[in-house]
């Protein structure tokens, strides 16, 4: 009996050494599918296991419960993993929570719901964050006009904004586009959807949208936008009752110096903007960086900020990568001007020697709002009709992990901010 009793406990102290965590490296030697490990972590919540994000370790790693079914789930993905002891795993987050160390273990509870902002005939590559969902096989619904004024929204957790144009002035393609058999055939279709919704003009009905979503995000939501829909959804915002559309848009005249009727106090993240009136002029506004930068291809690259993980984890959440400087790409709005971004919102990463920001977030309500500048992270100019980016060739994207990091922004548990 003595033997037995000795033997059980020898098996039982034995037994905390073995695997019990598994460990998502993200840094950049020891994972070879950045993106995907977003996905596998994603599937992970999808589980109703919990999952914890390790801020600043290892370039934001993902401690997992260990299974047989997730080791799997990692061989099938190609993701990288490391099987750690209860020991390891436990002396790994002591040394996070030195206060001598800028770490922080986040909890993540649940799989958010995605909903992504776009119209049905919209190809999923016409849109960097419907590509990067798809490769790291994250579900999401698509929603449109419709079901944003049926209020819709209230079933999701997450939003993206597709690079929509919430002004009316149909992206600004008029003068390089009128011709164009896809341009008349959008214009048309947009024409018809605001008429069949009850508005006269596409700029109403598109404002109406811009009110609903802005008001998810007050009620709570985590609403992301890239490229035109961030200066256009703020535009939209502050010209609320105002004409800002010339007549090859809306049929009529815009109305006399609307640009001091403009009202900055109900924008997201941008103000003292001027608007660009010449619709021959493929800008909407001094927001936008992209006629007054100065930068060549190979330079191009922005800085991620570097945040406080204890103080401050959801700046710190959001540009986690493995790699502080990242590649700069264009878009119709490819960078925000500094000097016109609210005192309030945060600049997560920016050119600081051209004057512009790349990615942004702030507070709104009870919500969360982040910009990201440009159309598609690896493919630096991308242009209408320019062939989808396979992403199998970048598995390692940092451009593309920041809008995987804010995917999972909203399945982190909720406590009290400290900024």
């Amino acid at each position: 009996m003595k033997k037995t009793l000795i033997l059980f406990f020898l098996v039982l102290c034995s037994y905390s050494a073995f695997a019990s965590y598994i460990l998502i490296p993200m840094d950049a030697e020891g994972q070879k599918n950045h993106l995907k490990a977003y996905g596998l972590t994603y599937w992970t919540l999808s589980k109703q296991l919990k999952v914890k994000w390790l801020l600043n370790y290892r370039g934001g790693s993902f401690l997992l419960p260990d299974t047989a079914e997730i080791q799997k789930e990692c061989q099938i993905r190609g993701v990288s993993f490391e099987v750690l002891s209860n020991d390891k795993t436990e002396s790994i987050l002591k040394h996070i929570e030195s206060p001598s160390q800028n770490m922080e273990a986040v909890v993540l509870e649940k799989a958010p719901k995605i909903a992504v902002y776009t119209p049905e005939e919209k190809l999923p590559w016409d849109d960097a964050v419907t590509m990067v969902l798809t490769y790291a096989e994250i579900p999401y619904d698509t929603v449109y006009d419709e079901a944003v004024l049926s209020d819709a929204l209230v079933l999701y957790d997450w939003l993206h904004l597709h690079h929509e144009d919430f002004t009316g002035q149909f992206g600004k393609f008029y003068h390089n586009f009128k011709t164009a058999a896809w341009y008349i055939e959008d214009k048309k279709d947009a024409e018809v959807l605001a008429n069949t919704l009850g508005y006269s003009k596409v700029s109403e009905e598109k404002l109406a949208v811009a009110l609903k979503i802005r008001d998810y995000v007050v009620g709570g939501g985590f609403m992301f936008a890239m490229c035109s829909a961030t200066d256009s959804f703020d535009i939209a915002l502050s010209a609320e009752g105002i004409d800002i559309c010339e007549p090859m848009f809306d049929g009529d005249a815009s109305d006399a110096n609307y640009q001091n009727k403009i009202d900055y106090n109900k924008t997201f993240a941008f103000t003292n903007f001027t608007l660009e009136r010449d619709p021959r002029i493929y800008e909407f506004s001094s927001i936008d960086m992209t006629r007054k930068r100065r930068i060549f291809k190979e330079a191009d690259y922005f800085t991620l900020m570097d945040f406080s993980a204890k103080w401050d984890p959801v700046p710190t959440m959001l540009c986690q990568n493995h790699t502080a400087l990242v590649k700069g790409f264009m878009g119709q709005t490819t960078a925000f001007t500094r000097d016109e971004i609210k005192s309030n919102v945060l600049v997560l990463g920016e050119n600081k020697s051209n004057g512009e920001a790349k990615y942004i977030h702030g507070i709104k309500g009870k919500g969360f709002f982040t910009f990201y500048g440009g159309h598609d992270p690896e493919d630096y100019t991308h242009k209408v009709g320019d062939p989808k980016t396979e992403l199998e060739l970048h598995p390692t994207s940092p451009g593309y992990r920041l809008i995987l990091n804010n995917v999972l922004f909203p399945a982190a548990k909720k406590r009290k901010q400290k900024t």
